[in-house]
């Protein structure tokens, strides 16, 4: 095959080549454009759709009904009764029983006993049944504690499980809040490597079309031809990829805010409208200024202590007397046959106060008191370590924080470099004093650049999002009480 032949075969499969590249770059279909939403409206549709945020949310009503119903303890317990009895076997009883003296006082003189000895008692030897073959009774009951030290102290407890309810949605929602943060900021990332990735390829278009022409006109060599198509080739992996990386990106995001994922939504901002913001933002983190006192898992661990110290005055009220009212209210009817119309109903009731003194249970009440201040010195231990922990989190964000700073400056330094060597070595191998390869490495330090450059404002955004769920900023108003109703505001 001549040389001819083969630089026809070799433009052939290039075109397919080509062909298929063009087709990697995205065409914006006007008929189905995507609604475009910002951060906060996202964290807006999240707070609504979020799944963990609704089961929160019904763990707060659980907890309240659980509160409600512990309070029911303290007004009186009502209860109606009636109960029907079919006698089986009557009970017999047997009775003994003195007959007296048989004769007129005196004992005739012929029976031998002595005058006024005592007769021996009579005895009955068939026995009495006792009451009726059935037995009926119906009333009411009531009942309520007047004096109950471990019931008060439990209602105490009861309001504390719903404000760590309440404590627990906050945290959901912080944690949603991150998530959607994370998520919507990997998009913005994604769409910048894609642009950047298309800018690349549609660079290495133009130098192949430069090349090819420089090549029909004999001054470039066919080397330097296959060179600038295998770039172009070796671009096309990298736009799929961004692509891909977009669409999985938009995925993620709609599956942390709730919505369905065929739906067609998308990013509206890009990394640089968070750029002018890194500086005021690493102000307002200044370490000094930072605390825990809005965080979710210290204020929960507050709220156990609370209930612990609670939990052991509970137990040590167990020894407390107990005073409780009682009253009753019921007829009874006991008959041998089933006409209701003739039964004489016979009321009883009562009313009485119960006195109830713990004398002794084994020990039980006093190792019961042991186990909830051993449960509250094992949460000290936990609640300092956390805190440790929490610390060590905000001094990383911080630190995460002032690199990614210190890269986006040097990376901008090393843009407007790159931009500018490339400008200057495409000029240049226009005219021919620069080599394809010099234009290849240009080509790739820009785009290096183009990506460090987002890079270190994602690194910055993300570190910033996890160090304001770590302080737990939001979802508390002016006063430090949790306002889960608030929309984010992401001013």
């Amino acid at each position: 095959m001549n040389r001819k032949a083969i630089l026809l075969v070799a433009a052939a499969l290039f075109g397919g080549l080509h062909a298929q590249a063009r087709e990697t770059v995205p065409q914006q279909d006007t008929s189905t454009a995507p609604k475009l939403i910002n951060l906060e409206q996202a964290l807006q549709i999240a707070l609504s759709e979020n799944a963990s945020v609704k089961v929160a949310d019904m763990e707060i009503e659980r907890t309240g009904y659980a509160r409600k119903g512990t309070y029911a303890s303290l007004f009186p317990k009502i209860d109606g009764n009636a109960s029907y009895q079919r006698t089986i076997e009557k009970q017999v009883m047997y009775m003994d029983f003195d007959m007296g003296s048989m004769g007129g006082g005196s004992s005739s003189e012929g029976d031998g006993s002595a005058s006024g000895a005592e007769s021996a008692p009579a005895t009955s030897n068939n026995g009495i049944e006792v009451g009726r073959w059935n037995t009926w009774s119906a009333g009411i009951s009531a009942s309520m504690p007047l004096v109950n030290a471990q019931l008060w102290k439990s209602l105490k407890i009861s309001d504390q499980d719903v404000e760590l309810a309440v404590e627990a949605a906050r945290s959901s929602r912080l944690e949603m809040v991150n998530q959607v943060k994370q998520a919507y900021f990997a998009c913005l990332l994604a769409k910048e490597a894609f642009e950047v990735y298309k800018s690349v390829y549609e660079n290495a278009l133009e130098n192949y079309k430069l090349v090819e022409m420089k090549y029909n006109a004999r001054k470039a060599s066919e080397l330097e031809l296959t060179r600038a198509k295998t770039t172009l080739a070796n671009a096309v992996p990298d736009v799929y990829n961004a692509e891909s990386s977009v669409i999985l990106s938009l995925w993620q995001l709609k599956a942390v805010m709730g919505v369905d994922l065929d739906e067609n939504i998308d990013v509206s901002e890009k990394l640089g409208d968070y750029a002018n913001r890194m500086l005021g933002d690493m102000a307002d983190s200044a370490s000094d200024s930072l605390s825990l006192e809005n965080n979710s898992t210290m204020r929960q661990l507050a709220i156990q202590a609370e209930q612990l110290a609670n939990t052991i005055k509970m137990q040590q009220f167990a020894n407390i007397p107990t005073l409780s009212l009682s009253f009753a209210y019921n007829f009874n009817a006991m008959t041998n046959d089933f006409n209701f119309s003739e039964y004489r109903w016979s009321p009883y009731s009562y009313v009485g106060l119960t006195l109830q003194i713990p004398i002794f249970a084994g020990g039980q009440r006093h190792n019961a008191i042991r186990q909830a201040k051993v449960q509250a010195a094992e949460l000290d231990v936990q609640r300092a370590d956390t805190e440790r922990q929490l610390r060590i989190s905000i001094r990383q964000n911080l630190n995460q924080m002032e690199t990614a700073m210190k890269s986006y400056g040097a990376s901008l330094t090393a843009l407007e470099s790159a931009e500018k060597a490339y400008n200057i070595t495409a000029k240049s191998y226009e005219v021919g004093s620069s080599t394809l390869t010099d234009l290849n490495d240009a080509q790739l330090a820009y785009t290096q650049s183009q990506l460090a450059v987002s890079q270190a404002i994602y690194d910055f955004v993300i570190a910033k999002s996890s160090l304001e769920s770590t302080i737990g900023a939001d979802f508390i108003d002016g006063e430090g009480n949790v306002q889960l109703n608030n929309t984010y505001d992401n001013e």
